[in-house]
Formats: C-alpha cells, structure tokens, sequence
C-alpha cells in the first residue's frame, strides 16, 4: 500500500512540474513589453500560472487540513495539546487586542490618513496584529534562552 501510495504521489508531483515547466517557458517565450502592457497577452499567459498556482495552494492547504484533523482524531493525547496550545494563543491573543490601540493613523507631516481615523476597528486590528506578534516573538525569544541554557547546563 505505501509503495503504490509512494508511486501515486511521485507521478503527480512529476505532472504538477510539468505543468508549472509548461506554464513558465511560455511566459518566458513571450516579449516582456507585450506581457506589461498587453492585456490579451496577460490574460492568455500570466492567468493560467496563477491560477495554477492558487489551486494548488488551495489544494495543499486542504490537504494540510484534512490530515492534522484526522491526525488528531486517532491521536487523543495530541488533541488535547493542541487544544491547550490553541487556548494559549487566544489567551495572548486577548492580551495583544486590549494592549492595542486604535488612534489615529498620521502621515510624517501629522495629518491624518484616509481610514486611519481615531477608533477605527481596522487601526485595533492592525495594532492587535503587531502586538500579537510581539508577545510571540517575546516568549520564542524565551524559550530560546530557556532551551540554551539548559543545553549549556546539561554539556
């Protein structure tokens, strides 16, 4: 069963370079000028590579998915970590919105953007996402000495 699983994908890894092998020659066969300013060119070269593209994507994310679920209900002891790492990130998560603020987004010259008014959900948001990746980088950061300390304790 692996070996003919291990033969299925390697065939269809093989198809996918191809096809993206076809896909980008033929932008390359085309003038650049064309390609730029064209947009019939556009359309009949540059669409199909995205939109291969953005269907594998799709694709490997649906994959992704549908494994670590699946992953998860035959492993238990792993559903609860994830549920335990899942709460954590929206304990910090929590955390990084009320530490955000949503004033008013300024230019250099101290004027205020287009949608950048005081109070804007979007300038919470924005402010959330940074400290939110903060408070990560902050405990990334700890477990990283954590974990070099004990590596020279240990030594």
């Amino acid at each position: 069963m692996k070996n003919n699983l291990s033969k299925i994908l390697n065939i269809f890894i093989a198809l996918v370079a191809l096809v993206g092998a076809i896909l980008f020659i033929r932008i390359f066969m085309e003038d650049s000028t064309a390609i730029e300013t064209n947009m019939e060119v556009q359309n009949s070269v540059i669409s199909p590579i995205i939109w291969f593209s953005t269907s594998l994507l799709y694709l490997a994310i649906g994959i992704a998915v549908i494994m670590s679920i699946g992953n998860l209900i035959k492993n238990p002891e792993s559903l609860k970590k994830t549920l335990f790492g899942l709460v954590a990130l929206g304990v910090i998560l929590v955390l990084a919105y009320f530490t955000g603020d949503s004033l008013a987004v300024t230019d250099p010259q101290g004027k205020i953007l287009p949608g950048g008014e005081a109070g804007s959900s979007v300038n919470q948001w924005v402010s959330t996402g940074i400290w939110y990746s903060i408070f990560l980088g902050i405990i990334a950061g700890g477990f990283f000495v954590f974990d070099l300390v004990k590596g020279l304790i240990k030594s």
